[in-house]
């Protein structure tokens, strides 16, 4: 029988994946691309701190949640 929640959570990392791909191009880049300041920071490199950790800890429960259902087998 098919693991159908394993199926979801391989489909649901590659669709992050892809969403992580397309946020680090040029239309998400050129939207954050500007002279104002927050917090005495450009929003690129706002985008980027938030962002980077963002996709870290996305990461690190995917892989978490893929170590427990090759467990549980």
């Amino acid at each position: 029988m098919k693991d159908h929640q394993g199926d979801s959570t391989k489909e649901a990392w590659i669709l992050c994946l892809i969403l992580g791909v397309i946020l680090i191009n040029f239309p998400f880049i050129h939207i954050f691309n500007n002279e104002q300041m927050i917090f005495g920071l450009p929003p690129l490199v706002l985008y980027f701190f938030i962002g980077w950790p963002a996709s870290i800890c996305v990461t690190w429960l995917f892989v978490r949640q893929m170590n427990k259902e090759n467990t549980d087998i």
